[in-house]
């Protein structure tokens, strides 16, 4: 049975080392910055079976003092949301509902919180079809595109809007 729970610091080492397979999906992170998010972030939690990491996420409500300039590009064009900025999940876990699972545990989170949605953004270059289906599947909708790294990264800005 796969269960949740707030991370830890002795939690960062796997983290990382599941981050790091995820490159360039997502952005390459060290210990500092895994730290820093522990400081600033809303929700860090992971999921795991038997003690075997499934995937984790790190989501951040607007007021952080996060540089991330797709975090910045919410908080300039939106006053209420949960941006999710990292979501991973285990290679031997994908395609059994894990990703699902933690959207859904956001979801209520937010609007627990009163918020109004759930933001993100998925790589259109190095291109993430995979990571695109799924949050299409849930039901997020393109708001914009932004280019970063030089214009070397280009995302799709989602929104997915929360009802009552």
């Amino acid at each position: 049975m796969i269960c949740a729970r707030d991370i830890v610091a002795a939690d960062f080492p796997r983290l990382l080392t599941l981050n790091e397979s995820c490159v360039p999906h997502v952005n390459s992170i060290g210990m500092t910055e895994m730290a820093a998010f522990q400081r600033e972030a809303t929700v860090m939690r992971l999921w795991e079976e038997a003690g075997e990491l499934a995937g984790f996420v790190i989501a951040l409500t607007a007021g952080a003092a996060y540089k991330s300039l797709n975090y910045q590009w919410f908080s300039e064009h939106m006053d209420s949301f949960l941006y999710i900025d990292r979501i991973m999940v285990h290679e031997n876990f994908r395609r059994r509902g894990v990703a699902t699972l933690i959207y859904t545990e956001l979801a209520q989170m937010a609007r627990q919180q009163g918020l109004t949605c759930l933001t993100c953004e998925v790589n259109l270059q190095p291109p993430n079809p995979d990571s695109m289906a799924l949050h299409t599947g849930l039901g997020f909708r393109e708001t914009a595109t932004q280019k970063t790294e030089g214009g070397t990264k280009e995302v799709s800005l989602l929104v997915k809007m929360l009802g009552a």
